[in-house]
């Protein structure tokens, strides 16, 4: 199995471009942080295609960036379909970047986000106009073999809320999916809200885990003046403190440990950062775009 990150930073890329926090113009410095997309990873299987999972605004350079593309024909798409973790913007608007496709976009995920894409956000209707798209449902805790591959996905609940566009009395909650074959075992979180027992059984069973660094502390964003909202009211754990996702990585034996989705703001993103150190000391890597990993 062979897994790369497409997309590191959280939603609005990094640095994002309306922010000037001390990170973001780090970034545009060229000084300390590396620039980074928007979350989105790539994966594939002993035998079989690539496919993507969540699919990002940046998804055009992201794929650009994806080797050993399998094409054939003047026109051939190097993914052979979309898994979706949640419904958010950050996640799908890239479906519509693939409306060019000559056969219908292939969409795997929960029965709730086709819901979301249908009536709140109907990026699916608007597929249909173009190249048409399949969508698949992945049911929740049964293993399911990707057609034309060695891999089986099994989505698994993470909590969390329904995207904004849905309204306050939407209910939706995101996913973590656990990717398998004879090589081992990924499972990627990008967004985690729920940190209980069974999260962290499947993350401790895993060879490869990538997981929610989206931010620091509960309240990075009301330190800097940009929101009232808490990380844990946006659906993401924070890393830092004894309740916080770091110590339970920290924890974990078997499996190498990655943090992806990692917003504009979250000062791991700094390499001489103190809290990248400690990031470091806990055995765990921040994501960049393009890292990979082999099982």
């Amino acid at each position: 199995m062979r897994v790369r990150v497409l997309g590191s930073a959280a939603g609005g890329g990094f640095p994002q471009w309306n922010c000037h926090c001390a990170i973001c113009d780090a970034a545009r410095a060229g000084a300390r942080a590396v620039p980074r997309t928007q979350s989105s990873l790539a994966i594939r299987g002993d035998e079989g295609p690539w496919f993507l999972v969540n699919a990002s605004p940046d998804l055009g350079r992201q794929l650009e960036a994806l080797d050993e593309q399998q094409v054939s024909g003047v026109r051939s798409a190097p993914i052979a379909g979309v898994l979706l973790t949640d419904a958010e913007i950050d996640h799908t608007a890239g479906l519509l970047l693939m409306r060019e496709s000559a056969t219908p976009l292939r969409v795997f995920g929960d029965a709730g986000v086709e819901r979301a894409l249908t009536d709140g956000y109907p990026v699916l209707a608007m597929l249909e106009r173009y190249c048409g798209a399949e969508w698949r449902t992945l049911d929740l805790g049964r293993p399911q073999r990707l057609a034309g591959s060695s891999l089986a996905v099994e989505p698994f609940r993470v909590g969390g809320d329904a995207p904004r566009y849905l309204g306050s009395e939407a209910e939706l909650e995101a996913s973590g999916l656990v990717f398998s074959d004879a090589g081992g075992t990924v499972t990627y979180v990008p967004g985690l809200a729920r940190l209980d027992d069974g999260v962290i059984a499947r993350l401790a069973a895993s060879d490869v885990v990538l997981v929610d660094g989206t931010f620091w502390h509960d309240d990075d964003l009301a330190r800097l003046g940009i929101s009232d909202r808490t990380a844990r009211a946006m659906g993401h754990t924070p890393l830092a403190g004894p309740d916080g996702s770091l110590a339970v990585l920290a924890g974990l034996e078997r499996p190498r440990k990655v943090l992806v989705h990692i917003n504009n703001t979250n000062p791991i993103l700094l390499e001489d950062s103190p809290e990248r150190e400690e990031v470091v000391r806990a055995g765990v890597e921040v994501a960049y775009d393009g890292l990979e990993a082999e099982l």
